[in-house]
């Protein structure tokens, strides 16, 4: 199986999986590649103990794998996928572990749709260089779904993760798991990212704000997920780690580009193809769009 971007996320798992037994290939940049096929990956976690896992490491995939999770940013997508050409692949199922809701359409044109099982993960972790991860949340969970994608691979897919020791559960509607997902994420990473906040600090301090943003991004997720409420996420919040931050405020402290027009901008979007008014969403995508380092863009708010 090969990861690629192997970052605080897909180094996590692949580390996991190369403890359970799994062949893994990551795929990442010149520096990155070598480091870890010299030290291998390093995991400090709570929840899986301190452990060190060997992992291959290529710069582009040039063999076929049963399994391929991408794992890099959405602002680094579409170069990172040139590391992972189609013949590559072959038919190995695609996962991925992206932020968003709008990343499916473009894997789906460059593999085939029945190899496209968008997933989505519940999980705080963290690269503080290349090969050593720090795992800070009590937990890692994945949905698996794919609409186009049999039952038999998503189960299997399922089956591998789960005996590595990340919690995976199969879903019956992609578009619905991606939507749970945004309705949670969203306000908690342009929040946090917009005041500097931790989660516990926000949830104290700016807790109104917190819930009209919740309740308008609710607004916009339930057209695509049925049942989503503002309550329910709050209740996600209030479980969360105090201490606990969001990646997009991670990546504004580091100067990286920040996944702002795939949370704040796909929310616009989504909000204008229906009718729905999203005046906070708005202010926080022009406010963090001023404060953003370079490589940060959004696209045109009208979008098919």
């Amino acid at each position: 199986m090969a990861v690629l971007g192997p970052g605080g996320v897909g180094g996590l798992l692949a580390a996991l999986l190369s403890r359970a037994g799994h062949r893994v290939i990551c795929v990442a940049g010149e520096t990155t590649a070598a480091t870890l096929a010299r030290t291998g990956i390093s995991v400090h976690s709570a929840q899986f103990g301190d452990f060190t896992a060997q992992v291959e490491a290529v710069t582009e995939l040039t063999e076929p794998v049963d399994l391929c999770l991408i794992t890099c940013k959405q602002t680094a997508l579409e170069a990172a996928l040139r590391r992972v050409p189609p013949a590559a692949v072959d038919n190995g199922v695609i996962v991925p572990l992206l932020n968003g809701v709008e990343h499916p359409d473009l894997l789906c044109r460059r593999y085939r749709p029945e190899l496209v099982a968008p997933a989505v993960i519940r999980v705080e972790s963290t690269r503080t260089a290349p090969g050593v991860i720090e795992h800070g949340s009590p937990f890692t969970d994945i949905d698996l779904a794919g609409d186009a994608v049999s039952s038999q691979r998503l189960e299997a897919t399922a089956a591998m993760l789960n005996a590595a020791g990340v919690h995976t559960n199969v879903q019956s509607d992609q578009t619905a798991s991606l939507w749970r997902k945004m309705s949670f994420l969203a306000p908690m990473a342009l929040l946090t990212t917009r005041h500097g906040l931790s989660i516990g600090e926000l949830r104290s301090a700016r807790r109104q704000e917190l819930l009209e943003l919740v309740e308008e991004t609710t607004a916009i997720s339930r057209i695509y997920a049925a049942g989503i409420n503002a309550d329910a996420v709050m209740r996600v919040y209030d479980d969360f780690p105090p201490e606990s931050r969001s990646s997009m405020q991670r990546d504004v402290e580091a100067g990286r580009p920040l996944e702002l027009d795939a949370i704040g901008g796909a929310l616009l979007r989504a909000a204008d193809r229906h009718a729905v008014e999203a005046p906070i969403i708005s202010r926080l995508v022009t406010e963090l769009t001023a404060l953003t380092p370079p490589g940060t863009t959004i696209q045109p708010r009208r979008h098919s």
